[in-house]
């Protein structure tokens, strides 16, 4: 199974540079999607229909914010759209689909950016998560949890992490969440057979900074441990260039 997860900010955008093209050669049988920024009817959908992918979108109530969707060549023996906690399903958050065998989610973790108000959202939405997770695994064991978790977990997925310590995404309470949440069950898959450095998936707007790779990996595939031993390839697919977030890419062999 080939997953890719992309954060498009903003699926119309990216259609007009070329998605479509570059869908079909990418060729996922998953394609997770965050920040699509758009309502079911504002969507083109025959256009990925043309391409053998079933569909499912999750917009938010906000008009133009967060949203996901999952698409996938095999049609899903089950959909289950939010997590059942509504602060987070009014934002379009968290998507699932089960597979013969997996279940992948499609998650758009909250940003803290902005100000205290949204961090402090932000770090309740880490703790309730653990929470749903940890219910949700019981009875699906073989999670992939796809997406934009908006968290650096090590230095060395961050350009300055000294000069970044104290910033949202970054934070030391942030980073112990995604050791705690590994812990419980899940691997990083991406570094489960990648460890050098300056391997990044979202670069600031601002300053050139995806020209000098002055980036976060902040887009994960996590995995349960169950599944650490089908991971067959991983890859940030950085050439695709729709989005200030790159594609990442897990291959399982199941």
């Amino acid at each position: 199974m080939r997953i890719i997860s992309y954060n498009v900010n903003g699926i119309r955008a990216a259609l007009k540079k070329d998605f479509i093209g570059w869908l079909k050669a990418a060729d996922p049988d998953v394609l997770c999607l965050q920040e699509i920024k758009a309502n079911i009817e504002q969507i083109p959908v025959e256009e990925f229909e043309n391409l053998g992918y079933e569909h499912v979108w999750f917009s938010a109530e906000k008009k133009g914010y967060s949203g996901v969707a999952i698409l996938s060549k095999v049609k899903p023996k089950r959909i289950e759209v939010g997590c059942g906690i509504d602060a987070y399903d009014r934002e379009g958050r968290i998507l699932r689909a089960d597979f013969d065998g997996v279940s992948v989610l499609s998650c758009y973790f909250p940003s803290g950016s902005s100000g205290d108000e949204r961090q402090a959202f932000k770090m309740r939405f880490l703790k309730d998560f653990q929470g749903y997770i940890n219910k949700l695994k019981k009875e699906f064991p073989n999670l992939v949890i796809s997406g934009d978790v908006n968290i650096c977990h090590e230095a060395i997925d961050i350009h300055n992490p000294v000069r970044l310590a104290k910033t949202s995404g970054f934070l030391p309470e942030e980073r112990e969440w995604v050791s705690s949440f590994l812990d419980s069950g899940f691997v990083d898959s991406f570094r489960q057979l990648n460890d050098e450095p300056h391997q990044y998936s979202w670069w600031s707007y601002r300053a050139g900074a995806r020209g000098k790779n002055l980036g976060w990996r902040i887009d994960y595939h996590f995995t349960s441990r169950s599944l650490r031993d089908k991971i067959s390839r991983v890859g940030i697919l950085s050439q695709a260039k729709h989005s200030d977030h790159c594609p990442i890419l897990l291959e399982l062999d199941l």
